[in-house]
């Protein structure tokens, strides 16, 4: 437990400084074996009452466990899991530390002990202007990376594991230099350069006959 735990608060001190942005959060994943996996979310408080506010106006809370509640929730309707393709994946025993830097707190539940890929959408805070949360997912052996979550991404990272590392999945999107499309625009090219060739010719002819 205590090498967890250190791995937890070694991968949120390189993150601290994005809690202090309100625009800027991190989402911290500690893979744990035979044990519940953890997850925490590191924000600024400011972050957390905006959300609140913009999802369920400023009064729909009156008192700080009324806040916790709702940031609990909030967060169970819009962080999103699914290892090897299988979504039935619970946060559960959340707790909400507050402070300037706040943090939230789960039990991740229906982690296959095996993971070949993971699906990551974080939709907390995308109702802030501008909003990115670093991703980090801790794990014995594997390498610490992280990735960025952002409206440019839809708040949304497939990672498939290699070797030991978890590496984001590309999509293959085709080029606009690719050879597939380079033919066409070829072509394209060529029948314009033709039409206009002929039209020269054509407007030649009629000068002359004139």
């Amino acid at each position: 437990m205590k090498k967890y735990f250190l791995l937890l608060v070694v991968g949120l001190c390189s993150m601290i400084s994005f809690a202090h942005q309100t625009e800027a959060s991190s989402t911290v994943l500690v893979a744990k074996e035979n044990s519940p996996w953890i997850l925490q979310i590191n924000a600024s408080l400011t972050a957390f009452e905006q959300e609140i506010d913009a999802q369920s106006g400023a009064t729909a809370y009156q008192t700080l466990d009324e806040f916790r509640e709702m940031v609990l929730q909030h967060i169970k309707n819009n962080f999103k899991m699914q290892f090897n393709g299988n979504e039935n994946v619970i946060l559960t025993h959340g707790f909400v530390q507050l402070g300037h830097e706040t943090k939230v707190v789960f039990e991740v539940l229906g982690v296959p002990s095996q993971q070949q890929s993971v699906v990551i959408t974080n939709t907390v805070f995308n109702d802030i202007y501008r909003s990115q949360s670093a991703l980090v997912i801790l794990k014995e052996n594997f390498e610490k990376k992280r990735f960025i979550l952002n409206d440019a991404n839809h708040y949304t990272m497939a990672l498939q594991v290699h070797e030991n590392e978890f590496v984001e999945v590309v999509e293959n999107r085709a080029s606009l230099f690719s050879p597939l499309l380079l033919f066409p625009l070829i072509a394209l090219f060529g029948i314009g350069i033709l039409i206009k060739t002929i039209y020269s010719q054509r407007k030649i002819t009629l000068l002359k006959v004139s």
